[in-house]
């Protein structure tokens, strides 16, 4: 880990960020995270200096697989980012009003909706898997299934890993429209400029973030 120290977001370096610098912030972070040069950090300097107020600068959606910690992949301390976990990271009502609450209320300047490889709620949703309260959360993925496209010759389950991470790319696709569509709130501060909202898919076999609005991954 580098002895580098970093300082807590405050509200003036919060206002200094863009939705650009904070995905720069990001991407520089999970570079850090894959060469072990983490920067150096009080966590106990950083409760005490958020005690009384936070200013983030990104909201993360990911999922809830316990390989994706997010604040460790993006190497970033106490304050820095809001986190939104959900099996198969997609949006519902709660969810988009934790979002309104993080860019319209509390200043945060990025939105990264972020799949991952190897995901099991979308293997769940691409074998029409059932039980209990699961059934019903599978649900929402099958838009993201039915709208990836197979070879003729292509199994379309979870043992045609290919066709899975790819179903992960359309759901982080399709849940940025979704964000778009159902909160006004949020359309209106990125249509302004204000908040980016991007694609992202992390590599559970390299640690490796990939934000899909620079390039288009291959994930095989």
């Amino acid at each position: 880990m580098s002895g580098k120290n970093f300082k807590t977001q405050t509200a003036k370096t919060q206002e200094g960020i863009t939705p650009q610098i904070a995905q720069e912030l990001l991407q520089k972070g999970n570079e850090r995270f894959l060469t072990g040069k983490r920067l150096g950090r009080d966590f106990s300097e950083q409760i005490a200096q958020t005690a009384t107020g936070q200013y983030p600068f990104a909201i993360v959606l990911s999922c809830i697989d316990s390989r994706i910690p997010t604040e460790i992949v993006f190497d970033q301390g106490i304050g820095d980012i809001f986190n939104a976990r959900i099996a198969g990271n997609f949006v519902n009502e709660d969810i988009l009003g934790s979002m309104e609450f993080a860019c319209k209320l509390a200043g945060a300047k990025l939105i990264v909706v972020m799949g991952h490889t190897n995901c099991g709620a979308v293997k769940g949703a691409c074998d029409a898997a059932e039980l209990g309260n699961l059934t019903q959360m599978l649900d929402k993925i099958k838009p993201a299934v039915e709208a990836t496209p197979t070879a003729p010759e292509e199994v379309r389950s979870s043992a045609n890993a290919d066709f899975v991470n790819r179903v992960a790319v359309k759901n982080v696709e399709l849940t940025i429209e979704n964000i778009k569509a159902q909160s006004s709130v949020l359309r209106d501060l990125y249509e302004q400029g204000t908040i980016d909202i991007v694609p992202a898919m992390y590599d559970v076999a390299s640690g490796k973030v990939d934000f899909l609005n620079n390039k288009q991954t291959e994930l095989a």
